[in-house]
C-alpha cells in the first residue's frame, strides 16, 4: 500500500498541484482545503505525513499544528508546513512548534518529492516503528 500524505491547503490550485506531483510519485494523497476539514478527516484517516499551510481562513496552520501536537491520536505524525512564508522567523516558530520541516512555496516538483521522500526516510526507516 503507498504511503499516504494529507495535504492542507484552501489555495484549491497549489492543492491539486501537490497532489499530481504527489500522486505522480507514488503516493496516496488526502486533500483537505481547511484546518476543520483536515481534523475532520483525520478522525477516520491516519497518514504518514501532513503538508499543511500556514495562511488559511478560519484556522491557520498555526492552531492546527498546535491541536495535532497535543492530540495522542496524531501527535506522532509528521507535520510539514508548507507555505509561501519563508521568512527565518516562520521556519524557526513551526520547527518549535513541532514541525519537522518547512517547505517553501512555490515548490518545485522534485524538490517537493525529495523533501518528502527524506521526511518519511527519517520517520520509517531502519529502526523505526514496530
Amino acid at each position: 500500500m503507498p504511503e499516504t500524505i494529507m495535504v492542507v491547503d484552501d489555495d484549491t490550485d497549489i492543492l491539486e498541484l501537490a497532489r499530481l506531483v504527489l500522486e505522480g510519485g507514488g503516493y496516496r494523497v488526502i486533500p483537505a482545503t481547511s484546518g476543520a476539514d483536515a481534523l475532520r478527516t483525520l478522525a477516520g484517516e491516519h497518514p504518514d505525513l501532513i503538508l499543511l499551510d500556514i495562511n488559511m481562513p478560519g484556522m491557520d496552520g498555526w492552531q492546527v499544528l498546535r491541536l495535532l501536537k497535543v492530540d495522542e491520536r496524531t501527535s506522532a505524525i509528521p507535520v510539514a508546513l508548507f507555505s509561501i512564508k519563508s521568512q527565518v522567523r516562520d521556519r524557526v516558530s513551526g520547527l518549535q512548534g513541532g514541525a519537522c520541516d518547512y517547505i517553501a512555496k512555490p515548490f518545485a516538483c522534485d524538490d517537493l518529492l525529495g523533501r518528502v521522500r527524506s521526511i518519511l526516510d527519517n520517520v520509517t526507516g531502519p529502526g523505526a516503528g514496530a
